[in-house]
């Protein structure tokens, strides 16, 4: 009976963390002078830029595009990403060489790089999507390197002892083993990416989420802000959350309690 209430309480509590968040919502809308829209305000805003283009597109055609330069990018950078990082953790010779550059490097905030990426790309698609690049590339990087030194030495051990090759022991026994440290980078990385596609997008582009947030920005229109602020989210969770289930399928070893 104790199980089955404790269940219940927690199946309860997103529901009541959702209700909290629209009773605050609904009082900062509420105060006098305030610059918060009202969530029907907001909901209103939605289903006009649902179904009415800005800039010659609806809000589903400005999120597509947003997401596909990044997934352009994010793809570009698993695959660089995690060849780095494999590199890192598994070659001293490769760590002391390239190692140095990176950490130089890495400190640097994506956005610093943008006006420098549009004198060298100008202010189009690859712009963008090389900033998304940048953006997400080192927490790949940094992820995929940490997994790698996580490995237990006795796994590395077991396999020579068992006659696996170099190779054999880097594909069978290094990399299943780091996969869950490089798919919760390429999660950490994918909120980093949005973050550059917008900041692109706001300095330089036609369409896009970012594009429809400065357009809001520049009417005054705080309603659209919030629900352009509102779809960034459903769509980085649906994609954060179809990962995990990813995880779930590739390494169940870590659901197991």
């Amino acid at each position: 009976m104790k199980k089955a209430v404790k269940n219940t309480f927690y199946a309860v509590l997103p529901a009541l963390s959702i209700v909290v968040i629209l009773i605050g919502w609904v009082l900062l809308s509420m105060k006098e002078g305030s610059l918060i829209p009202s969530p029907a305000e907001t909901w209103s805003r939605f289903v006009f830029v649902m179904t009415n283009p800005i800039a010659n597109a609806t809000l589903p055609v400005h999120i597509l595009v947003s997401l596909r330069r990044v997934l352009i990018a994010m793809v570009l950078a698993v695959v660089v990403g995690i060849t780095l990082g494999v590199l890192f953790g598994w070659s001293p010779v490769f760590r002391g060489l390239v190692m140095p550059a990176f950490e130089l490097v890495r400190p640097i905030p994506p956005i610093a790089w943008l006006p420098l990426i549009i004198i060298w790309c100008g202010i189009g698609e690859l712009a963008k999507i090389v900033i998304v690049f940048i953006g997400a590339f080192t927490g790949i990087v940094i992820n995929t390197h940490a997994g790698m030194k996580s490995i237990d030495p006795e796994l590395i051990k077991a396999g020579r002892s068992l006659g696996a090759t170099k190779a054999q022991l880097l594909s069978h026994v290094a990399m299943p083993a780091a996969f869950p440290a490089i798919l919760a980078g390429v999660k950490t990385s994918l909120s980093a990416g949005w973050m550059c596609v917008l900041a692109a997008e706001m300095i330089a582009a036609k369409q896009g989420v970012g594009f429809l947030i400065i357009k809001g920005q520049e009417i005054g229109d705080m309603a659209l802000i919030v629900v352009c602020m509102f779809a960034i989210g459903i769509v980085s969770m649906i994609i954060s959350v179809s990962l995990t289930k990813l995880e779930g399928v590739l390494c169940p070893w870590q659901f197991k309690t």
